[in-house]
């Protein structure tokens, strides 16, 4: 019975190492599918061309090795071309950036999945996910490896440590990354402790992050103006590429296969485009090298269509110097992204950033440009062979310093005119110079909120005296051929045909100010109202005093005397002091209002029993 007992109080504690395992398994597992899915498809991409071309020079077995060594090189792995007419086996290291994609995803998203944690129990730990994936993943590699030792293209050893099983791992770890909510946590105890208290700084964070933005967008722009390159040269040669396209294959399958190599080198001809933009341009061959000067020496260049983009030899035009306007413009991304963190248009000038920050921010942004152009370039390119073709793309340790010249030479000046442009105007609603920034948020809130107000007043007064002013223009419009409209009779004013005009009643018009003066039109107010004169306004605001006040009082009693034309008697504005059994008004009732018979005529009729 003891016996029982302590198995029950211990099936817990077996129950969670039995759920971490499976949780571990099943990453495992994950990483399995993740690069089977991606060899699976490229196998069966090879397969199909393989089965439509009309002289196959080699059974399934061949194209199955052909297929997991260019799965390989898809994730950075060096291939060697026995079979060569020399003798002599030919590195290919070329890497097709487009194939890159799909190995990068699946990987990322198996680590990512695995690392979240399922309905009802905790998911695994970050470091157990990020390794069974991992591990996962490179079972399958080594066993395309060890399946594509015997074919056409043959996997480098060497290069399945690096950078194929550190591209996994990278890949891994971003997904697990992800599916942490992608922290930017502290560092690990090792890491210096300057770092760790810099890290741990919220205004660190932001300032890193700004910069990281802005460099992005400084190596996006490059990607994009270097496609921009390669698509307009290819326009000028279309000729050419057509004749190397159709050169190639002679049948739809062969073509089918070159377009699709074609594809997947599109990312690499951009990035030469922003080499050759930048200044260092590419290597054609072990003794030529195109930059937007000219082309020097003899290059080597193989039968490819995308090659034919390649610039002639000789000098370069002021055509080829246009390339340069590529890394002007990858600067000016850099210091707009830049600039827009430090004076963002939903702040205070309190809160933007002072000049030495924002040449910091732009410092390190030029630099993760620098950096990112780097890699990207390195991978662009590489050898197809031996002798001449050794050295084939841009110059990784060339284009990065380049960029980095060209985005801190250009970048720190721009972005600090366009924090001062973005601050030019003191008098802006968010343009204050009020020290705002170390408000409490309650307090900024309130700010906010009485802004909003403010702003919608006045929004809402501009909008009435627009309407105010359109009316008054109508009006005068009106009245410009008939004068004694609006008017009033006066003594010099005759109706048509020479009868003189009636004189206009005593009493104001519905709409009419009071103290408006007689014959004044309708809605116009002051004692100018209606007599054309210049700037005349003939509406106006009205006051923001107490209605109730007695000196208002007193003048709207006294304005409505006036307008009644003798039938109201004299009695105070007190309401408190009333003249007789009628009140203030001096009527008992309205009808003796509108009669104008006060309540002391003796011809006033009774009461009505």
């Amino acid at each position: 019975m003891g016996r029982v007992t302590q198995m029950t109080q211990r099936s817990p504690k077996a129950t969670a190492e039995r759920n971490r395992t499976l949780d571990l398994a099943s990453a495992l597992v994950r990483g399995v599918v993740a690069a089977g899915l991606g060899l699976g498809a490229l196998t069966v991409l090879v397969m199909v061309v393989w089965i439509s071309s009309p002289y196959p020079d080699s059974g399934p077995g061949g194209v199955l090795r052909a297929a997991a060594g260019v799965w390989l090189l898809a994730h950075g792995a060096g291939l060697v071309r026995p079979d060569t007419l020399s003798g002599v086996p030919a590195p290919v290291s070329l890497v097709p950036l487009l194939l890159v994609l799909g190995p990068v995803w699946l990987a990322h998203r198996a680590a990512r999945d695995a690392a979240e944690p399922e309905e009802g129990r905790p998911g695994p730990s970050r470091a157990g996910a990020f390794c069974a994936v991992t591990a996962g993943y490179l079972l399958v590699v080594a066993g395309a490896a060890a399946c594509a030792r015997g074919g056409s293209l043959r996997p480098d050893p060497d290069t399945l440590v690096f950078p194929v099983a550190l591209v996994v791992a990278g890949a891994a770890a971003a997904g697990v990354w992800t599916a942490a909510g992608r922290p930017f946590g502290p560092l690990p105890s090792w890491s210096p402790l300057v770092l760790q208290e810099a890290i741990a700084r919220t205004l660190f964070r932001d300032r890193a992050e700004a910069a990281c933005r802005s460099a992005a967008a400084g190596v996006t722009v490059l990607l994009g103006g270097g496609a921009l390159l390669v698509a307009v040269a290819l326009g000028r040669n279309a000729e050419a590429a057509q004749d190397a396209f159709l050169g190639l294959a002679g049948d739809w399958s062969g073509r089918f296969a070159v377009l699709l190599l074609a594809a997947s080198l599109v990312p690499n001809a951009a990035l030469w485009g922003a080499a050759y933009g930048l200044g260092p341009g590419f290597s054609l061959g072990t003794g030529a090298t195109a930059t937007p000067l000219g082309l020097e020496g003899t290059p080597a260049v193989p039968h490819f269509p995308l090659l034919a983009a390649v610039p002639d030899q000789g000098p370069g035009s002021l055509l080829n110097g246009a390339a340069l306007a590529v890394p002007v413009a990858a600067a000016l991304a850099v210091a707009w992204f830049t600039a827009r963190r430090a004076a963002p248009a939903d702040a205070p000038r309190a809160q933007a950033w002072s000049t030495r920050e924002t040449v910091r921010v732009t410092l390190l942004a030029a630099l993760g440009c620098s950096a990112g152009t780097a890699l990207l370039t390195a991978v662009a390119g590489g050898p197809l062979g031996t002798g001449a073709l050794r050295e084939f793309g841009p110059v990784w340790w060339l284009a990065g310093p380049a960029a980095l010249a060209w985005t801190a030479g250009i970048g720190v000046p721009a972005a600090l005119l366009l924090r001062l442009w973005r601050l030019r105007t003191p008098g802006w609603a968010w343009r204050r110079d009020v020290p705002e920034a170390d408000e409490p948020p309650a307090t900024a809130t309130a700010r906010a909120r009485a802004r909003a107000a403010a702003t919608t007043a006045a929004a809402v007064e501009a909008e009435a005296g627009e309407k105010a002013e359109a009316e008054a223009v109508i009006g005068r419009r009106r009245r410009w051929w008939a004068p004694w409209r609006g008017r009033g009779g006066a003594a010099g004013d005759a109706a048509p045909g020479g009868t003189p005009a009636p004189a206009a009643s005593s009493v104001p018009a519905p709409g009419t100010a009071p103290d408006a003066a007689p014959g004044a039109p309708v809605g116009a107010v002051g004692p100018g109202a209606g007599r054309g004169d210049a700037g005349f306004e003939p509406y106006d605001f009205l006051p923001t005093d107490p209605w109730h006040e007695k000196d208002f009082r007193e003048a709207r009693w006294a304005s409505l005397k006036r307008g009644s034309g003798g039938l109201m008697a004299d009695f105070p504005a007190d309401p408190a002091d009333p003249v007789g059994p009628a009140g203030p008004t001096g009527f008992a009732d309205s009808a003796d209002f509108a009669a104008g018979r006060p309540a002391s005529d003796p011809d006033r009729p009774g009461p009505t029993p």
